[in-house]
């Protein structure tokens, strides 16, 4: 059978630039090391403590997209960390090999990239995605997937991280988010879903659209 497209975001490794990216999401990568945060469990709701957010920006999360490149949607131009978050687990979970060539779905990634060079990690990000020569295979069974998101959510190692140090995140205003959905593939003769959970970085600074900064080697809870 046709290897699928390994649902973005699940067991790849970071790039150490991620690690050095600010305090708040330092201590999420370092907690995330241990075996009781790396557990199979359901993602959780928001907890009660409030997670500081930027201030918001005159867009709202119902805003259409800016444009993307080629058939490949551009980010929303929305100012909520988990909102952008969950948009761009989306988009890492939908592509269309039909439709779509590998390097068009790659260039439209990086536009939802930071052009923050010091604090983006593309390694984390274009690694999800399958070399040429299986995109091309996959192009040849005609295979293509969508995404329903079903929740977002800040990390319990985050809250806490940021509980210790509010003013970590106004160093860069990166956020850590775990996003939980499904994915829906298909292709000639067949097809399938499955759930699927992911860990972002993303990047709200005060009066400006949020980017992505990295994906995660773990889904934090």
């Amino acid at each position: 059978m046709l290897k699928r497209l390994p649902g973005y975001g699940l067991g790849w490794s970071l790039n150490r630039r991620v690690i050095v990216i600010v305090v708040g999401l330092t201590c999420l990568l370092a907690l995330a090391a241990a075996a009781a945060i790396f557990t199979g469990r359901s993602s959780r709701s928001h907890a009660a403590q409030p997670v500081p957010a930027p201030a918001h920006s005159s867009t709202s999360p119902t805003e259409q997209p800016s444009s993307g490149s080629g058939p490949v949607a551009g980010p929303p131009r929305i100012s909520d960390p988990v909102e952008f978050a969950k948009a761009a687990a989306k988009l890492l979970w939908s592509y269309d090999t039909r439709t779509t060539s590998q390097a068009q779905q790659l260039a439209g990634m990086k536009a939802w990239m930071t052009k923050e060079s010091e604090y983006g990690d593309w390694t984390s990000v274009a690694a999800q995605m399958p070399d040429p020569v299986l995109w091309s295979r996959m192009a040849d069974q005609k295979q293509h997937a969508t995404a329903t998101i079903t929740e977002g959510h800040y990390p319990a190692a985050f809250k806490q991280a940021l509980s210790e140090d509010p003013a970590a995140i106004t160093k860069a205003y990166i956020y850590a988010v775990t996003v939980t959905g499904k994915q829906t593939i298909t292709w000639v003769g067949g097809g399938g879903a499955e759930d699927r959970s992911i860990t972002l970085a993303v990047q709200c600074r005060p009066s400006a659209d949020c980017s992505l900064v990295a994906i995660a080697p773990r889904v934090a809870p």
